[in-house]
C-alpha cells in the first residue's frame, strides 16, 4: 500500500516500550510515504497503541478510539497493543474500527492494509502468545530529545497480577551485537541519550545466553553521551551492574526497581522472585556507591490479599528506604490472571486511599532528595523550550529548568542547582 499524500496520527498509551515501538511503526508508515502529523489534527489514519496495566488504562484507549473516530469517521482505525492482544472482542464493539493487530502483527501492518476503503467490520489479527519468541527490534528518535532503546520483550515471571507474558509472550531479546548495532542508528540521528527499554531488560540475554552486565558494558563503549537504564527487577540487579554503572563515564546514576509492596507475605502472594530484604540491600548499596542516585520505585496499593496491616507494615518498610521518588497505582482486576482468587479483596475506596498515601509520601521523599542535591554541579541535557523555558534532566534525574536559549537544545551544559521553583524544578546557573 502506498501512503503518498496521507496524513498518519499516532497516541501511545502505557510504557516507554510502547512509546520506543510506535515510533518504530510510525516510520514503516512515513517509508510508505504517509506524513506523521499530531494526533489532535485530522488525519486519513490513526493508530492507536494501548495498554492493558489497568482497568483505566482500557478505558482510556476506548476513549481515544471514540476521539479519533469522531475526528475523522472516514479515517483508517487501526488499534494495536497489550489491550488489543487481550480483549480484541471488547474493542472490536466499537464501531469505526478497522484493523486490531495483536502482538505478532504490530510491526506487520502494511502486510495487511491493501486500501484506503473503511472495513465492514474489523479485522482482528490476533494470536496466542505464550510461547512467541519473535523480536522486533524498536528504537524512537525525532519524537523527543531521548531515544528508548528496546532491549528486550517479554516476561517470564507470571506474577500473579500481571497479563504481561500472555499479552507480549516469553522473555527474548536480539544479541548484544544486533542491539548496539541499533543504538548506532539512534545516534547517527543525533540522539545524546538513550534509555534502554523493555518489559523484563534485566532478563536481556535469556534467549541469546548472554548477559545484561554484557549489553550494558558494550553499550558504554559506543558514541552515546548518556545511557539511563530503566526498570530492573530487583534480584536481577546484580552488585556487579551497580559497581559497573558507578564507574561508568556514560550510565546514569538512576535506577528504578519495582517493589510492589513492601510486605513479604503479599509478595509471596503476587509471586515476585524476591523479598523485601534484598530489595532494602539493593538500594543500601546503590547508596553507598553512588550517594547522590535518583531510585525510583514502583508500587501498587490494595492488591489481593493486602490486609489494613499488611499494608501498614508495606508503608513503614517503604517510609525507611533511601528512596527518591514512588510511582504508585491502585490495584486492579485483570482477566485471567491468578490474583483473582486470592482473598480478601480491598475495596476500590480503600485501594485509592492506600494510593493517596503512597503519592504523599513520594512527595515528601522527592522533596528531601531535591534538597540534598542543592547547591551541587550535575550535568543535564536541555529539550525543545516549553512557553519560554528551557527544561532537562541532570544525570541523577532531577528536572531543571532556566530562560530558553536555542543554542541549549539537545546540548550537555554543567549547572549548579540554585533553588526549587513552585512548580517542583531546579532554577539553575549555568557553568558550562
Amino acid at each position: 500500500m502506498d501512503f503518498r499524500g496521507k496524513k498518519a496520527a499516532f497516541y501511545t498509551l502505557g510504557c516507554k516500550l510502547n512509546f520506543a515501538e510506535t515510533s518504530a511503526i510510525a516510520r514503516q508508515f512515513e517509508s510508505k510515504g504517509a506524513e506523521r502529523v499530531d494526533f489532535k489534527t485530522d488525519a486519513d489514519i490513526y493508530v492507536i497503541h494501548s495498554c492493558s496495566v489497568t482497568a483505566e488504562s482500557d478505558k482510556k484507549c476506548r476513549n481515544i478510539i471514540r476521539q479519533s473516530i469522531k475526528r475523522n469517521p472516514k479515517a483508517l482505525i487501526l488499534v494495536t497493543g497489550c489491550y488489543a492482544q487481550l480483549q480484541p472482542r471488547v474493542i472490536e464493539k466499537i464501531k469505526g474500527i478497522d484493523f486490531i493487530f495483536g502482538t505478532n502483527y504490530k510491526f506487520r501492518m502494511m502486510d495487511y492494509i491493501y486500501s484506503m476503503d473503511k472495513q465492514p467490520s474489523p479485522v482482528i489479527l490476533v494470536k496466542d502468545q505464550k510461547q512467541n519468541r519473535e523480536y522486533f527490534h524498536a528504537t524512537s528518535w525525532g519524537d523527543r530529545t531521548r531515544s528508548f532503546l528496546k532491549v528486550q520483550d517479554g516476561c517470564d515471571n507470571f506474577c500473579t497480577y500481571c497479563t504481561i507474558p500472555i499479552a507480549r509472550g516469553r522473555s527474548r531479546n536480539d544479541t548484544i551485537e544486533g542491539t548496539v548495532r541499533e543504538s548506532s542508528k539512534a545516534i547517527e540521528h543525533g540522539i545524546k541519550e538513550i534509555i534502554l527499554t523493555g518489559v523484563n531488560i534485566g532478563d536481556f540475554g535469556k534467549s541469546t545466553n548472554e548477559k545484561f552486565i554484557d549489553l550494558i558494558k558494550a553499550l558504554d563503549k559506543t558514541d552515546i553521551g548518556r545511557l539511563r537504564i530503566s526498570s530492573v527487577e530487583p534480584d536481577l540487579l546484580t552488585d556487579e551492574i551497580i559497581d559497573f554503572v558507578g564507574s561508568s563515564n556514560h550510565i546514569a546514576p538512576h535506577f528504578h526497581i519495582p517493589l510492589q509492596c513492601g510486605s513479604n507475605e503479599v509478595l509471596k502472594l503476587m509471586h515476585r522472585h524476591y523479598t523485601r530484604e534484598l530489595f532494602k540491600e539493593r538500594v543500601e548499596r546503590i547508596k553507598r556507591e553512588l550517594p547522590d542516585a535518583f531510585i525510583g520505585v514502583d508500587l501498587i496499593a490494595g492488591t489481593n490479599g493486602e490486609t489494613k496491616k499488611l499494608f501498614e507494615e508495606s508503608y513503614n518498610f517503604i517510609e525507611s528506604l533511601d528512596v527518591s521518588q514512588l510511582h504508585c497505582f491502585p490495584y486492579s482486576e485483570r482477566p485471567d490472571t491468578a490474583a483473582l482468587s486470592i482473598k480478601p479483596v480491598i475495596p476500590v475506596h480503600e485501594r485509592k486511599e492506600r494510593t493517596k498515601k503512597l503519592i504523599a509520601l513520594s512527595d515528601i521523599k522527592l522533596r528531601d532528595f531535591y534538597n540534598k542535591q542543592t547547591g551541587k554541579t550535575v550535568t543535564v541535557l536541555f529539550e525543545e523550550p516549553e512557553k519560554g523555558k528551557m527544561k532537562g534532566f541532570s544525570e541523577n534525574y532531577i528536572r531543571v529548568e532556566t530562560d530558553s536559549n536555542p543554542g541549549f537544545i539537545n546540548q550537555f551544559r554543567k549547572v549548579k542547582l540554585l533553588r526549587i521553583n513552585s512548580e517542583g524544578n531546579f532554577e539553575i546557573k549555568i557553568i558550562e
